[in-house]
């Protein structure tokens, strides 16, 4: 299986199949094989997986030689990708013996939430004590389920909202929504737009103008690249703080955000775990996307205020979404 840049397919796979039999043999694009899969790997190693890396160690490509898994206590540290445990919590019913999954670290913890709920749809109860997983080994049952919109991409029309003082409403999205990325239009609500939030909807209505802010966006990561291209026009800096783990997505976002912050004009400072911005007016400039289709529609954003800016690679935008699995154009 060729996983291309999809980072569910290359981590969730490759644990679903070694419940199974057979040998299978997994790739991943360029861009993918640079990013992390050891913690799960180990994790797998652990639980007795027949699995080994044919290049770099903790990478794919990867091959798995599949005999069923027996089930057991494992420790994850899921501090660089919350999908670690997700792919964990996946396989756990369908081991012989259930799984007991401990914890060390956590990041983007309302994905792991959305698992749950799913798993809880298909008939699967996981019992949750501390830092530890309790999955039960179970068949799933069928469902119906009910998709909702992708709440990390509704953050750039409710961004571009917030920017130019329109007003934008997503169906779908709100209050009950199992995606933590919702939030985002809470951090739009402190820097000065209207949030209007039912249990199924979401408003952002915007005044044209923005304040700056601190924001903590360890569980909202993938939402970070959204609010930095929209921070040079806050009246104050935007400091994004706690999000360590966007260094190792499709690209280094937080440096990517810098560089092309830089670019426009617009004073920036990044350390491990955050990036500063300060209020200026971007100038037109080519943007730098690293083939990171978040890059690109967040200064696609800034662009609506900023002639002339243009993407050095739009066709990134063409990657195939991780959680719903449609093309996002």
């Amino acid at each position: 299986m060729f996983c291309r840049d999809g980072a569910p397919t290359a981590r969730f796979l490759p644990a679903l199949v070694a419940a199974g039999q057979g040998v299978f043999h997994f790739d991943a694009s360029a861009q993918m094989r640079r990013r992390p899969l050891g913690p799960l790997t180990r994790a797998l190693r652990e639980l007795g997986v027949d699995l080994i890396h044919t290049g770099q160690e903790g990478h794919h490509p990867l091959t798995v030689r599949a005999n069923g898994i027996k089930g057991g206590h494992i420790t994850l540290d899921a501090g660089l990708s919350s999908q670690f445990l997700t792919a964990l919590l996946l396989v756990g019913p369908l081991t012989r013996e259930g799984l007991q999954i401990t914890v060390t670290d956590l990041v983007s913890a309302p994905y792991v939430e959305i698992t749950l709920a799913m798993m809880r749809r298909f008939g699967v109860e996981v019992r949750r004590a501390g830092d530890t997983f309790f999955v039960p080994s179970q068949p799933y049952t069928a469902s119906r389920y009910a998709i909702e919109p992708d709440a990390s991409t509704a953050s750039y029309p409710l961004a571009a909202a917030a920017l130019t003082g329109n007003s934008v409403t997503i169906p779908g999205l709100g209050s009950g929504s199992l995606q933590g990325d919702v939030r985002f239009a809470e951090v739009l609500g402190r820097m000065g737009a209207a949030v209007e939030m039912t249990s199924d909807s979401v408003t952002v209505t915007g005044n044209g103008r923005l304040h700056g802010l601190t924001v903590n966006m360890r569980g909202i990561s993938d939402t970070v690249p959204t609010l930095a291209a929209i921070a040079p026009f806050a009246d104050g800096p935007v400091r994004i703080e706690n999000v360590y783990n966007t260094r190792i997505k499709e690209c280094d976002r937080l440096e990517a955000c810098a560089e092309n912050l830089r670019r426009l004009g617009v004073p920036v400072s990044t350390g491990r775990d955050w990036i500063e911005i300060h209020p200026a007016k971007p100038s037109a400039a080519e943007i730098a996307c690293h083939g990171d289709h978040r890059i690109a529609m967040s200064f696609s954003v800034t662009g609506l205020l900023t002639p002339g800016i243009t993407l050095d690679e739009p066709g990134c935008v063409k990657k195939i979404c991780g959680r719903c699995g449609s093309p996002r154009t």
